[in-house]
């Protein structure tokens, strides 16, 4: 069975560090995605040395940048940033030695039509392909977060399964809350999946609930993970500690098999 992730901050770190002693998880580091932090060359190295020296769990990931990365706009000055913030990610990535980064897919269901998909999966493809080229010892997952249905990241996937170092990071909650059947998600991208992000809501709106404290359907949940992507990686992606170990322990009570705990 693939590896358990939490998510980590520097803030937390002491805590998130107990967790991984007692639970035996790895990290995917949430620093870096903060637009604030990647604009403060000082801070931003003063923290990939931070993390350099506590040393990382091995098979631990990161979270890229997200907010307002579009790289298939029609302003080429947001298409430009949006290259270098997620250039940026890879290069913050490397130093760190994570096994691999996550970005979002970043389209609106609400722009949705035949030339704005075929314009967002031609350029996602296109600079996806760069980084996958630049960067072959890391691997990049693609996210759904606003998407409504896998037809996005089944094209981009499609085009991109050539390369050892893509997969998809599918979003469970965020498919949860979608119109689109979750088998209908599953069946799409399974092919595809290499990392996977857990937390709990109320099928209505993005939560970041701990496991337990929603409505979705957990053992629905591992019976899916044992048939399509047993060997992938999961984060349980809520970030206060509390919730974490809440999380934490509403899987050792439930499905055993998903903690490796260290006695």
């Amino acid at each position: 069975m693939g590896q358990l992730l939490i998510v980590v901050r520097k803030q937390e770190i002491e805590e998130h560090q107990k967790l991984a002693e007692e639970y035996g998880v790895g990290f995917e580091i949430n620093d870096f995605y903060n637009p604030e932090i990647l604009e403060d060359t000082e801070e931003m190295n003063r923290l990939v040395e931070f993390y350099q020296q506590i040393g990382l769990p091995e098979g631990s990931t990161m979270h890229g940048a997200f907010f307002d990365v579009v790289v298939f706009s029609y302003d080429p000055r947001i298409r430009e940033i949006s290259e270098f913030r997620m250039e940026q990610s890879m290069k913050i990535a490397v130093r760190l030695g994570v096994k691999g980064v996550v970005f979002h897919t970043n389209i609106s269901p609400v722009l949705s039509g035949v030339e704005y998909d075929r314009r967002a999966i031609e350029m996602t493809v296109e600079f996806l392909e760069c980084l996958l080229k630049r960067y072959p010892d890391t691997d990049i997952y693609l996210e759904n977060m606003f998407d409504t249905d896998p037809d996005f990241l089944t094209a981009v996937s499609e085009r991109l399964r050539i390369y050892d170092n893509y997969g998809i990071c599918f979003d469970y909650a965020h498919a949860s809350i979608s119109p689109t059947p979750m088998q209908e998600w599953i069946d799409a991208l399974a092919p595809y999946i290499r990392h996977i992000h857990i937390n709990d809501n109320n099928l209505k709106r993005d939560q970041h609930l701990a496991l337990g404290d929603g409505q979705i359907d957990w053992q629905r949940f591992m019976d899916y993970r044992r048939q399509y992507f047993d060997s992938c990686s999961v984060l349980i992606e809520t970030t206060l500690p509390e919730n974490q170990r809440r999380s934490l322990r509403y899987l050792e009570q439930n499905f055993e098999e998903m903690i490796q705990r260290r006695r």
